[in-house]
């Protein structure tokens, strides 16, 4: 089993680097076959003098057109050999690595499920009350989503069999936001998705602090909805936060 994990990136040369030692473990590296695929979406800072030592692939925009995620996420996919695609945001660590694997050998590989997400919290040193209290409800509501049918998966952590992925056609570049959610919505009526509640990856509270919780959650599900009924996202942009 080979698998390709595909990193997004804009300006995020003081983050990256914990995500890129974390994956460059050696025994983690000679027990798993992995390439780390980094599709930067135009940099400016020294993402990319962070990156090189540290990844097998780069890939960069071919113009100067601006990149969303999305399209940042499927130019990493186009590149991948892997049978698993793994998708990581350049502003995330994962807690155990080695569980992640795991998981996806015992769990997710050669298993009904099409998909596979897990649980997001925010930095264990940066964590607040407010963050506990918002995360345990979106970790249920989101695994909830996927018991009921709709789908969802947070795009700090998404896991697709390959042949799913390129079935899906990807994720929809026209999305500045909510593009999580549609690809999983899409893959759920295909089949199950498996929310690994054993996994945990960590987030940078940096969007939490300069919008608010209430702020995000209100924006999440604006998106949600506009994506259900018009197929479109309400965001035109996902603003930058670094």
């Amino acid at each position: 089993m080979t698998y390709s994990i595909i990193i997004p990136t804009l300006n995020e040369e003081k983050l990256l680097p914990k995500l890129l030692n974390i994956l460059n473990d050696e025994k983690l590296r000679k027990k798993y076959n992995f390439e780390i695929i980094i599709s930067d979406g135009g940099s400016t800072d020294k993402t990319i003098e962070v990156a090189e030592p540290r990844a097998d692939k780069i890939v960069k925009p071919s113009d100067s057109k601006k990149q969303n995620i999305p399209i940042g996420r499927n130019m990493g996919a186009s590149q991948a050999t892997g049978n698993i695609l793994i998708f990581f945001n350049g502003d995330i660590y994962p807690k155990d690595m080695f569980e992640v694997f795991r998981t996806i050998e015992e769990k997710f590989v050669g298993s009904k499920y099409l998909a596979m997400t897990c649980k997001v919290e925010v930095f264990p040193k940066e964590q607040i009350l407010t963050d506990k209290i918002f995360h345990s409800f979106y970790n249920f509501y989101f695994h909830f989503l996927n018991i009921v049918g709709l789908g969802m998966g947070r795009g700090e952590c998404h896991i697709i069999k390959k042949e799913v992925f390129e079935e899906m056609n990807g994720y929809n570049e026209s999305f500045a936001a909510g593009e999580d959610f549609d690809l999983f919505r899409r893959i759920r009526k295909k089949g199950e998705i498996l929310f690994a509640r054993n996994i945990v990856v960590y987030e940078s509270p940096r969007r939490y602090r300069k919008e608010g919780h209430f702020k995000i959650l209100f924006t999440w599900l604006i998106n949600s909805v506009y994506i259900m009924f018009t197929k479109t996202a309400k965001s035109k942009e996902w603003e930058q936060v670094r």
